[in-house]
């Protein structure tokens, strides 16, 4: 797995390291996910994003659209198209490989506050469905978190990202949260609606 790193200084707002093993959610075809993060260094010049997919062993996420607004789904702050770079991809027990997707752009420039970030129409090389993974912001470092989220079918645990400012590096904490019974278990009850998310 790859090794932990910790909250930048670039960073604007980060929800936690990548978990990985729990639940993801689809965002391409036709499905979004909606996270909210909290603006409150008084940097909020959004420069980059880092998140975590699920994909098909051997698939490449090549693009995914971002929107930012300050209501879930809102998007009428930024709404943007971008090339993603992929790396640190590992196998989780369903059979994914979990890889940070990074991605930098010149985002809007944000006062103090709380916003919402949406991710949707994600492109795979060949096709196929990619997930945000779900991390319920476990190990989160950032004023406001964890981040609130919903999907298309209403609120969801919220999903591992972060945010960086403008002119520095992404930097997403990568180490799964240490496994537990409890979190093996929720992830039988999560792989059924993973899976039925993944055939609809």
């Amino acid at each position: 797995m790859p090794p932990f790193q910790p909250l930048a200084q670039g960073n604007v707002y980060d929800n936690g390291p990548v978990n990985g093993q729990v639940d993801a959610f689809t965002i391409n075809f036709g499905f979004s996910v909606t996270d909210s993060f909290t603006v409150s260094n008084g940097n909020g010049n959004i420069g980059g994003m880092d998140f975590y997919a699920w994909l098909e062993p051997g698939d490449v996420a090549t693009s995914i659209e971002v929107q930012i607004g300050n209501q879930a789904f809102g998007n009428n702050l930024m709404d943007m198209t971008v090339a993603l770079t992929q790396s640190s991809c590992f196998v989780n027990h369903f059979g994914f490989e979990v890889c940070r997707e990074s991605s930098t752009f010149n985002g809007p420039s944000l006062s103090n506050g709380t916003y919402w970030v949406t991710l949707s129409n994600g492109i795979v090389n060949d096709g196929d469905p990619m997930y945000w993974d779900e991390n319920s912001g476990a190990g989160c470092m950032s004023p406001g978190c964890p981040s609130q989220a919903q999907n298309d079918t209403g609120s969801i645990p919220s999903e591992a990202f972060t945010l960086t400012a403008q002119g520095t590096t992404t930097s997403t904490g990568s180490t799964p949260e240490p496994g537990s019974i409890l979190l093996f278990a929720s992830g039988f009850f999560g792989v059924a609606a993973l899976l039925r998310r993944k055939l609809s």
